[in-house]
């Protein structure tokens, strides 16, 4: 531990259990010296262990709807009463595609849906740094991070509309993170992660050979959830206070990649 985020305040949201990312980061922070709040949805509260997480790391839970400016606004100022100041760091790691669960492909959508994970995966993450702004709850150099995929760039076929979700949420890292530094000196990226074995990731149809897929195209390897986790406290901490505007990729250098051995010599092996 080096204590790079001593003293720091933030937001979790997302954590739901040990797979989860927001789970490792929260484990992470803590070890790293910071104090925050926990966050997640009423509903996904009560199938997750987040009270757990709550109990190791010291934190305090409020639940809050990210698609509620309501809930935000009042998420946002009692984490600030709660932590004892403005915030340094804030992680959304949130998604959602109800067509993925109801096996809905892409080209026959139930727009409903598509509406509803578009508002949870992705315009929640414009809502956040909305009030997280007009409250001015960011210290100067704080880090405002969103978990993202590769499928925002490149066609994967069973993301399905996630993929659209996570085009949007980059753009919006962008465009905010702009405001965001010039008012105030505060970073906004995203990390696009290598497929993970998370409670979402695991819903997306043929997710296992896809990893095992991913593992042979990646020289590193797939990065695992904690590996995620290190890099956000990486980006959380004031080693990287001109870091901003960025779509970080985390995935073992598979978005640089064409084709590996390992993946011909498993064709001419068929």
């Amino acid at each position: 531990m080096y204590n790079l985020l001593k003293g720091k305040r933030g937001i979790i949201f997302g954590a739901l259990d040990h797979n989860s990312i927001a789970w490792k980061v929260a484990e992470r922070a803590k070890e790293e010296g910071a104090t925050f709040v926990l966050t997640n949805a009423p509903i996904a509260m009560r199938f997750g262990e987040i009270n757990e997480l709550a109990e190791k790391t010291g934190s305090q839970i409020i639940p809050a709807d990210a698609t509620s400016m309501e809930d935000l606004e009042n998420l946002v100022t009692k984490s600030v009463e709660i932590l004892g100041g403005k915030l340094d760091f804030v992680l959304h790691s949130i998604g959602m595609s109800i067509n993925v669960r109801k096996g809905n492909h892409y080209t026959n959508q139930n727009y409903d849906f598509t509406h509803k994970g578009f508002d949870v995966s992705a315009l929640s993450f414009h809502k956040v740094m909305q009030v997280l702004y007009k409250q001015q709850a960011m210290n100067e150099w704080g880090s405002i991070v969103a978990l993202s995929y590769m499928a925002a760039q490149r066609v994967f076929p069973d993301y399905n509309d996630m993929a659209d979700n996570k085009a949007y949420l980059e753009s919006v890292a962008r465009s905010f993170g702009y405001f965001f530094g010039r008012d105030f000196k505060v970073r906004v990226n995203t990390i696009s992660q290598s497929p993970t074995p998370t409670t979402a990731g695991s819903g997306v149809k043929g997710f296992s050979n896809f990893l095992e897929y991913a593992e042979k195209m990646s020289p590193l390897g797939n990065a695992t959830a904690l590996e995620c986790a290190d890099y956000t406290i990486s980006m959380f901490s004031d080693l990287t206070r001109k870091v901003t505007l960025q779509n970080l990729l985390h995935d073992g250098g598979f978005s640089n990649m064409g084709i590996s051995d390992a993946i011909v010599n498993d064709y001419m092996n068929k």
